[in-house]
């Protein structure tokens, strides 16, 4: 059994805030891959569901992104989880937008979520660190991640949830590479080429030989007053 957690804040005034990514690839994943209905447990909200042959808990803390730890806790204590079978989602300023990384362990980076998760579970478990870019000054940083993504991201925001949520089988089976391939392939898909195939040139022809004259002189001489 797997649990992945989104993290975000709950209510609509933060739904689509850039620190809300999480919560959205969960959405996703749930809707796609037909989970049950999101009910309420562990301080937050779940849902159940089969990913890649894996059976997967899907968790939204509801307790707001600084005690997001005490939800995670909670479930993880519940199902008998080890801190290793828990991947995070969650916003990460230090990658550019529509970058996506996967994370073993680690510190926190000042992440209130993962600082709090740490503190619950200790730092051993994955993340899905989704790229939202960084506003360029520290002290910038809360009110940019507690703003909504503005409507020029909505394409490349839109192509990474959707490549999490193809890629979360693989996921679910500890198999990162693929996951993230899954993702590049919304993201950054293979340009096709523009180019259209040149015709092959014909080789030319070689030049034919001129026909041996086989005759003899005198055969020549009477052929010339026919």
């Amino acid at each position: 059994m797997k649990l992945f957690v989104g993290l975000g804040n709950p209510g609509a005034k933060y739904a689509q805030n850039r620190h809300n990514i999480g919560f959205m690839a969960l959405d996703s994943i749930a809707s796609d891959h037909g989970f049950a209905a999101w009910r309420s447990k562990f301080q937050g909200n779940v849902t159940e569901g089969v990913l890649g042959g894996e059976k997967v808990i899907l968790l939204k803390p509801a307790t707001f992104m600084n005690k997001s730890g005490q939800s995670v806790g909670e479930a993880m204590r519940f199902y008998k989880l080890d801190s290793t079978d828990i991947t995070v989602f969650h916003d990460e300023i230090d990658l550019a937008p529509a970058k996506c990384r996967v994370k073993s362990g680690g510190g926190h980076a000042g992440h209130n979520g993962l600082r709090s998760i740490h503190q619950h579970i200790g730092p051993h478990y994955d993340r899905v660190r989704m790229g939202v870019g960084h506003p360029g000054h520290k002290d910038a940083v809360p009110g940019y991640v507690l703003r909504d993504f503005p409507k020029a991201d909505q394409g490349w925001l839109d192509d990474v949830i959707r490549g999490c949520s193809d890629g979360a089988p693989e996921l679910a089976k500890g198999d990162a590479g693929r996951f993230m391939n899954a993702v590049a392939l919304r993201a950054a898909p293979p340009r096709s080429s523009k180019t259209t195939a040149q015709k092959p040139v014909p080789k030319p022809s070689a030049p034919e030989s001129e026909p041996v004259d086989t005759r003899t002189t005198l055969q020549k001489l009477a052929d010339k007053f026919r």
